[in-house]
């Protein structure tokens, strides 16, 4: 669970900002901190493992573009329903995980 879970329902609820305005700050971001630790971990010497970084990488430009073609068709009120949904089967896998 990444910190959009808490940025989206904050930039809607605190801001006043439309969910799909409050998803896209999110994962501007979120591109923003990855492209910054991507670029702070190449300068470091460290080797990168690319076999691991390319199939994540790939799945997160499918899953982009999969979710702008959604999203035109989604309402923004059914997407806050969506979202809230996907918040608490979250939540309880997180919570049968600490009791099992």
């Amino acid at each position: 669970v990444g910190g959009g879970f808490l940025a989206v329902p904050a930039l809607v609820g605190v801001l006043g900002l439309r969910m799909r305005q409050a998803v896209g700050t999110s994962l501007l971001v979120i591109t923003a901190n990855s492209l910054a630790a991507l670029a702070a971990r190449t300068g470091s010497g460290g080797d990168l493992r690319w076999e691991l970084i390319g199939p994540f990488a790939g799945a997160a430009v499918l899953g982009a573009w999969d979710g702008k073609r959604l999203a035109a068709k989604v309402t923004g009120g059914t997407l806050q329903r969506i979202f809230a949904y996907v918040l608490l089967a979250v939540a309880a896998v997180m919570l049968l995980d600490v009791i099992v």
